[in-house]
């Protein structure tokens, strides 16, 4: 489990067809490989990797097809990737709950500067990311967590506002238009929906809420105390 806050960058170069070696940047080492262990879990773009071997700046993954075949790892060499280590019990939780498991893909449509912000813009084709994409929810690009700004109501394309220090301290500011994003919607929507496909193809009645519905006697029904 992670939070989506990036500590730092490195470099990953494909080592055969199972094989991921990622180098950390200088000033990044300190913070991935200060207590890294082998069997650790790292995300590397927003991909959960097992840590199978330290190096001496960095650390050795495998990745399965399955990996390779929903992400962008592996496709280019000596790429900068976002790192960030598993989250520790008691630790800050200032992003939202990413996982490490990616949905798919998606690409950089175009990035724009403001006054006070990164306003970029990514689309996606793949219909098991975009039914996650709503307004206002919470998604991760190549692992960082962002809030989405604006989206289609279909889900192929949404907008999210970058700050100056995240877009200056993770690989955004390298993409280019049409640059490939790992994408992972937020875990919460997706226990939601399958609960719901649950329970209508069960036979059960499932009404929409509504903000009348929404009373204190259906919380406290349903687990809010």
């Amino acid at each position: 489990m992670f939070t989506g806050l990036v500590q730092g960058l490195g470099t990953l170069q494909s080592l055969g067809v199972d094989k991921l070696s990622i180098t950390c940047l200088p000033d990044t080492s300190g913070l991935i490989l200060q207590d890294l262990a082998i069997g650790d879990s790292v995300s590397v773009d927003g991909v959960c990797l097992t840590v199978v071997e330290l190096l001496p700046q960095g650390f050795m993954a495998d990745a399965s097809p399955e990996t390779r075949d929903r992400s962008s790892l592996g496709q280019e060499d000596s790429t900068l990737v976002n790192l960030e280590t598993s989250l520790k019990v008691g630790s800050k939780l200032g992003g939202h709950f990413v996982t490490g498991h990616v949905d798919g893909i998606g690409h950089l449509q175009e990035s724009v500067q403001t006054a006070t912000s990164w306003e970029m813009t990514f689309t996606t084709n793949q219909e098991q990311v975009a039914r996650y994409i709503i307004p206002k929810g919470s998604i991760a690009v190549n692992g960082i967590s962002l809030t989405i700004a604006d989206c289609d109501a279909a889900g192929t394309w949404f907008t999210v506002a970058v700050i100056p220090h995240t877009y200056a301290e993770t690989n955004l500011n390298y993409l280019r238009s049409g640059s490939i994003v790992n994408l992972e919607g937020d875990i919460l929507g997706k226990y939601v929906e399958k609960f719901l496909r649950h329970g209508m193809s069960s036979g059960e009645s499932v009404k929409p809420l509504t903000p009348e519905s929404l009373t204190p006697a259906f919380l406290s029904e349903h687990g809010y105390a």
